[in-house]
C-alpha cells in the first residue's frame, strides 16, 4: 500500500490518469494535488517530511516532550503572539526543517546574551515558549530563514540535547491565581494604564493604537499580561522576567510596576 513516500509515484500516476480524460496538468501542479489529498500543506512541506524518512540513523527521533529548539537573540516571544522570526544559523535553519517534517511545533528560548553565535544550554533561559510555525519558511539568501509563528504556551526547558540541531525536552508551566478577584482587577489596572500611556507618547505609531480595541476583548488576566508585555518598551531580561513568572497577580504587579516607571521617566 503506498503512503506518502510514495508521492512522486503518485503524482505520475494522477497525471496519467488526467491525460486520458484529456486533463492536463504540469508535473509541479500534480505534486501539489498529491500533497493535498494526503493532508500536507503543500509540496515543499510533504517533501521534507518525504526526506526526514530517509534522514541517517543517527538522526534524533524527539520523543513527546522534546522539540527542536530555535535560540532568540533580541525577541521573548510570547502565547499568542504571532510574529516573523528571522533565522541564520545553520543549526536552527535544521531545526526548522525537523519541525516542518513533523508536526511544525517549535520551542523559542531567548539567550542570554545576543551576540552569542553558538548558544549551549547555559547560554539560554530556562523558560521559553513553543510555536506552531504557521506558514512555510521563506529562504530570503545568505543562509536567511523568514518563518511566520505562532507563540503557544509557556514552558520550562528540562534537558537540551544537541545533535545537528538543538533539541529539549519540556515540562508545562502551570499558571496561578489567575482566576481570582485581584486578578481581574490588576489586569483592569493594567490596560487602562497601557491605554494612558500609548495616547501620551507622540513616539507611538498612530497605526499601533487600534490595537487597543482588540485588547478590549480579552477577558483573562494572564491572557492580558502575555497581551500587553511584547508592546513596552523595556529590555529584554525584564520580558523575560514577564515570560517566567507563572503567578499572574505577581505579573500583573510587574507589568503595572513596569509602566509607571515608563510614565514617570517620560
Amino acid at each position: 500500500m503506498r503512503d506518502f513516500r510514495d508521492a512522486k509515484a503518485m503524482a505520475q500516476t494522477l497525471r496519467e490518469a488526467l491525460a486520458a480524460k484529456s486533463i492536463s496538468v504540469s508535473h509541479s501542479e500534480s505534486l501539489e494535488l498529491v500533497a493535498k489529498i494526503l493532508g500536507f500543506h503543500d509540496w515543499n512541506v510533504l517533501s521534507a517530511r518525504i526526506q526526514s524518512g530517509h534522514r541517517p540513523s543517527d538522526a534524533p527521533i524527539l520523543p513527546g516532550a522534546s522539540l527542536p529548539l530555535i535560540p532568540l537573540r533580541d525577541i521573548v516571544l510570547f502565547p499568542r503572539m504571532i510574529v516573523p522570526l528571522f533565522v541564520g544559523r545553520a543549526a536552527s535553519n535544521r531545526a526548522i526543517e525537523h519541525a516542518m517534517a513533523g508536526g511544525r511545533r517549535i520551542l523559542a528560548v531567548t539567550q542570554r546574551l545576543a551576540a552569542d553565535d553558538n548558544p549551549s544550554s547555559e547560554d539560554l533561559y530556562s523558560v521559553g515558549v513553543t510555536a506552531e510555525i504557521l506558514d512555510h519558511p521563506t529562504v530570503l539568501g545568505g543562509g536567511m530563514t523568514k518563518l511566520l509563528v505562532n507563540g503557544l504556551e509557556r514552558v520550562a526547558v528540562r534537558h537540551i540535547a544537541q545533535w545537528q540541531f538543538l533539541a529539549a525536552e519540556i515540562a508545562q508551566v502551570e499558571e496561578s491565581r489567575g482566576h481570582e478577584a485581584e486578578a481581574f482587577t490588576l489586569a483592569r489596572a493594567a490596560l487602562t494604564r497601557f491605554q494612558a500611556y500609548i495616547n501620551a507618547d507622540a513616539n507611538v505609531d498612530l497605526a499601533f493604537k487600534p490595537f487597543t480595541t482588540m485588547l478590549n476583548n480579552i477577558r483573562e488576566p494572564g491572557i492580558m499580561a502575555d497581551a500587553l508585555a511584547p508592546f513596552l518598551p523595556i529590555e529584554i531580561g525584564q520580558r523575560q522576567e514577564l515570560l517566567e513568572t507563572s503567578d499572574v497577580i505577581t505579573r500583573l504587579e510587574k507589568l503595572l510596576a513596569l509602566m509607571t516607571g515608563k510614565s514617570q521617566a517620560a
